[in-house]
């Protein structure tokens, strides 16, 4: 039965539309502030409660259920795309494994004084000659004193004051593979600081420049040679050379430290250790000036005598004790991390830092860093794949090939089963490329049955270089990808040359050696605090601090 109408005369009562209700907070805690909550009806049915004196309608019309549009259809496959995509970078990458320790590590920078330093990568003049001719492999092989021992790492790292300043040095990088076979940037040494250029080689322990002590055999570099003074030579008995040499060998009736370096290439560096300020620029504006040993250098054999050379020395950024990264953290200055981002075009600049700043939180891949017995960066691949093809034909299960990330070598050696194998695949999927003997830029060059300029005009016809590193959690492979721009080589003569040599030239049949050539294109970062490396690709164009959660979080 429908409601009465209103008494005449009297005025029609609005229709209730909503009602809001506002909450005050209490007189002794107005600190809670207020709330405001607001219920709202539709005109098509009409509220179940008694209104304005009414009563309620008795039949209650239903609302039809409204069936999913395209739009809404479309918009919740979108939120879990997202959603997916978050939920990758949540679990599936190493880094968030680790993001519940990392923020209490940021808590503790952001008491400190974070600054960060950056680093240049210079260019080289083109020399003319065949790669083969001066390719760099400065992997040390073998590092020796006086009575020709080998040294051993002996001493620890001791680990960052607390209350030091915990900062990141940035340098840039330049240089590439093809003429020149180096990356390089420059650092400041002395009072006032002098620059000087240094090949950039996580293969070495010692940093080491030119010097006149005076120096018996020194190619004529890009800046004078470093002149020590009597008190800035390193005694004998302290605890850096004795690191370097092994405490075995102390001699307290010397008055210098003198160490010899021997590569993977058959160069050597021989001198004594030196110690001097070494200056380091923040990006922020902020300075840095740290009491730094390094090895003064005066006599040289193999191609470390090319002359003119194209830089002073060489930077050695191992995880040795001796080695820049670890003295910088052993001052409390920075965390024992180092990265580099070689740019892949040839006049291109890339960088390298020295600290934790611009290690990505997001989209690394990481492998365990795994103990030697010299100071390099060892890890293991257990599978070696050129595309879908194993190259490792008696690979057995559990048997991992040995790696090490070496960015003093200008190219990447293989095992030489695995070298064999790589060279028949190219040849079998590519018949028409004839070798070409004649062409002494690499040992292995082919020519084309039609015109080659660029990478880009015969990259279509190679496959990746895949090493596989485990699994991430259950499927996702952890994998460092050598595309074909990162292992081809065009050289003057308009041929195809193979970047990717055969391990058994520099004594290493056994092992992967990761250069420069496959470097290229790629973030590295070295964290000798966790003991892992990681890459992930990069146009090597700006570097980038990378924090938090990806954006659509």
């Amino acid at each position: 039965m429908a409601p009465p109408p209103p008494p005449a005369g009297e005025q029609q009562q609005p229709q209730l539309h909503g009602v809001v209700i506002i909450t005050l907070p209490p007189s002794d805690q107005p600190s809670k502030g207020k709330t405001i909550t607001a219920f709202t009806y539709t005109d098509d049915a009409p509220p179940p409660e008694p209104v304005m004196g009414y009563p309620a309608a008795t039949g209650v019309r239903r609302r039809p259920r409204r069936v999913l549009s395209t739009r809404r259809v479309a918009a919740a496959a979108l939120v879990l795309g997202a959603l997916a995509v978050a939920a990758y970078y949540c679990f599936y990458s190493d880094v968030a494994v680790q993001f519940l320790g990392m923020e209490q590590e940021e808590a503790q920078k952001e008491r400190n004084e974070t600054r960060s330093f950056l680093l240049p990568l210079f260019p080289k003049a083109r020399q003319g000659r065949a790669l083969r001719e001066f390719g760099d492999v400065k992997l040390a092989a073998r590092r020796v004193d006086d009575g020709g021992r080998k040294a051993r790492n002996k001493m620890e790292v001791a680990k960052a004051a607390a209350a030091g300043t915990n900062s990141t040095a940035l340098l840039p990088i330049k240089g590439n593979v093809f003429p020149d076979g180096q990356y390089y940037t420059s650092i400041f040494v002395g009072n006032p600081p002098r620059p000087y250029f240094l090949d950039v080689d996580t293969g070495s322990d010692l940093t080491w420049i030119q010097c006149d002590a005076p120096c018996t055999n020194c190619a004529k570099g890009p800046h004078p040679l470093y002149k020590p003074t009597k008190e800035k030579i390193v005694p004998p008995r302290d605890l850096l050379c004795q690191e370097l040499q092994g405490n075995q060998n102390y001699c307290e009736t010397c008055k210098q430290c003198d160490y010899e370096i021997e590569y993977a290439d058959q160069s050597s560096s021989m001198g004594v250790l030196a110690r001097d300020d070494m200056h380091l620029i923040a990006t922020n504006g902020g300075r840095e000036k740290l009491d730094f040993v390094f090895g003064c250098a005066y006599d040289q054999q193999g191609q470390l005598l090319s002359s003119p050379a194209k830089t002073d020395g060489i930077l050695g950024l191992s995880n040795a004790a001796i080695s820049l990264p670890s003295q910088l953290a052993s001052h409390g200055i920075i965390s024992n991390i180092v990265g580099h981002c070689f740019p892949r075009d040839q006049g291109g600049k890339g960088y390298m830092f020295l600290g934790d700043d611009y290690v990505p939180r997001w989209g690394i891949t990481w492998t365990s860093i795994r103990s030697g017995p010299d100071n390099l960066y060892h890890t293991e691949a257990y599978h070696v794949k050129y595309g879908d093809q194993q190259l490792r034909v008696r690979e057995q299960a559990g048997n991992a090939v040995q790696v090490i990330f070496d960015s003093g070598s200008s190219y990447t050696y293989l095992p030489n089963e695995i070298y064999e194998n790589l060279v028949a695949a190219i040849k079998y999927a590519s018949p028409s490329f004839v070798q070409d003997s004649s062409d002494r830029t690499l040992p292995l060059c082919w020519k084309a049955d039609f015109p080659v300029r660029y990478l880009e005009d015969v990259k279509q016809f190679f496959k990746p270089l895949n090493l596989h590193f485990g699994k991430k959690w259950l499927f996702m492979s952890k994998t460092f990808t050598i595309s074909p721009e990162d292992y081809l080589i065009i050289s003057d003569k308009g041929n195809v040359c193979l970047g990717l040599l055969n391990g058994t030239e520099i004594n290493h049949g056994s092992t992967i050696i990761v250069g420069d050539v496959s470097l290229r294109g790629k973030l590295v970062v070295y964290d000798n605090q966790r003991r892992q490396i990681g890459w992930a690709n990069s146009d090597c164009t700006k570097p980038q601090s990378q924090k938090g959660f990806p954006f659509f979080l």
